[in-house]
């Protein structure tokens, strides 16, 4: 029986923003969303594309990436369930800055833009709780940022994958042990070359700290790439 948006409540109530939401912008948002399936490899935005709303990883993830004029392509981040994301066009109207792709089969919820718009014209205080899902990824830019330009690769790639073995900071009560992501995409995602990534990864993996299998890292001890990405030594 195909699943409805009501059958998914439960997995966004574990996502930190939804579960801090008032019970009544909990409800309008679920009323208002319609599901969608994107295989993988389909386009859910393209940069430019006009503003369409809101939306959330309900199954699979998305590939937020952005291109280059020499066509290098940058990968952002992977947008996994429960996450939130679309709201910067819903805020100044513009059109979307980056593309969002299916990593794989997913399943997302969308909240149209007329929809959401009249819910904010008629609670204008929920403009606050939308505006508090900004500034979590906005906070999360700049310790990226400071990544980048500041830690060797290492901590970098440890880094990287402790923030997606607890969901960006979404999930409010759990972590994953396995991590589902390319090693050519956690490559680009530190900015640096498969080869080079994947010689870390080896690393890591011979410390004990995860397990390396096709398409995904299984991650064995949390703790320990926590030390890593803090500067702890290989």
């Amino acid at each position: 029986m195909p699943k409805s948006v009501r059958d998914y409540r439960q997995l966004l109530l574990a996502g930190r923003w939804f579960q801090g939401l008032p019970a009544p912008f909990q409800d309008a948002l679920l009323a208002a969303a319609v599901l969608r399936e994107v295989p993988e490899g389909g386009r859910l935005f393209s940069r430019g594309d006009a503003p369409d709303g809101l939306y959330a990883t309900l199954e699979g993830g998305f590939c937020v990436t952005g291109l280059g004029e020499g066509g290098k392509e940058a990968v952002l981040a992977v947008v996994e369930a429960p996450q939130w994301f679309g709201e910067i066009a819903v805020f100044d109207g513009l059109a979307r800055t980056h593309d969002a792709t299916a990593a794989v089969d997913s399943t997302v919820l969308h909240v149209p833009s007329a929809a959401l718009d009249a819910l904010l014209q008629a609670h204008p205080a929920w403009w606050r709780d939308l505006a508090l899902l900004v500034t979590a990824k906005l906070r999360l830019a700049f310790v990226m940022m400071e990544d980048t330009a500041l830690l060797p690769l290492a901590p970098r790639v440890a880094r990287r994958l402790v923030l997606m073995a607890e969901g960006y900071g979404e999930w409010s009560d759990r972590s994953r042990r396995v991590v589902q992501v390319r090693q050519e995409l956690l490559a680009a995602m530190v900015s640096s070359s498969r080869q080079t990534t994947n010689q870390v990864l080896k690393e890591l993996e011979a410390r004990g700290l995860l397990k390396l299998a096709y398409g995904e890292i299984e991650i064995l001890d949390l703790a320990g790439l926590r030390a890593v990405s803090a500067g702890g030594a290989l």
